[in-house]
């Protein structure tokens, strides 16, 4: 047998309706009381953790400051210069007598750092010189020319050093001039009463009689 529908009747109904809107009428009475707090309203609550307070430390008992030593003020002591007894056997020695003050000692005079350049040529400050002797070869082929010679003396008067400032063109008139000059004697220059270095230019035309 097919099993029987369940309807609801009018009464259960009405009974359902009845319930719904006294829950509906409770909750709007509450709300409108605010025992509800609507959503927007809602705050979220943060809870922080407080650590307990430290122990406090036990305090030390104040000792009373020490008080200061009293100071003694040293008492002033009377210098008293004593005169010694001279008994009329003793000599007294007389002070020695002044030292003469120190001789001032001139500054010397600077020497000049190079040789000093002569505004002659050589020959004219050297009493000791020869003339050079043509080269046969030089001849033979008619070698002419000018040489100059840079020369330097020392404080003695010799030749320290020479070299060709300017040459002939041919080495062998230019060999022949360094070789007689080296044999010269010169007066020694001097500067402020003392002899310097010296430096000089010296010419030597070779040339042939009769050309």
């Amino acid at each position: 047998m097919p099993a029987p529908s369940r309807r609801l009747n009018p009464s259960n109904l009405a009974g359902l309706f009845l319930v719904l809107a006294c829950h509906a009428a409770g909750l709007y009475g509450l709300w409108s009381l605010r025992l509800i707090p609507a959503p927007d309203e809602a705050v979220t609550l943060f809870v922080n953790f407080i650590s307990p307070p430290a122990p406090e430390k036990a305090k030390e008992p104040k000792r009373p400051p020490a008080k200061p030593h009293p100071i003694e003020k040293p008492q002033p002591r009377q210098l008293v210069a004593q005169t010694p007894v001279v008994a009329a056997t003793d000599r007294v020695a007389p002070p020695p007598p002044p030292s003469p003050p120190a001789a001032i000692e001139a500054p010397a005079m600077p020497l000049p750092a190079g040789p000093v350049a002569l505004s002659s040529e050589l020959s004219v400050a050297c009493p000791e010189r020869a003339a050079p002797a043509y080269p046969i070869q030089s001849r033979r082929l008619g070698e002419t020319g000018l040489v100059v010679l840079r020369v330097e003396l020392s404080e003695t008067g010799h030749v320290a050093q020479a070299r060709v400032h300017s040459s002939s063109g041919y080495a062998r008139l230019d060999e022949v001039a360094l070789a007689t000059v080296r044999t010269w004697r010169c007066t020694p220059t001097t500067r402020n009463g003392q002899p310097v270095r010296a430096v000089a230019l010296q010419p030597f035309n070779f040339t042939l009689q009769g050309n």
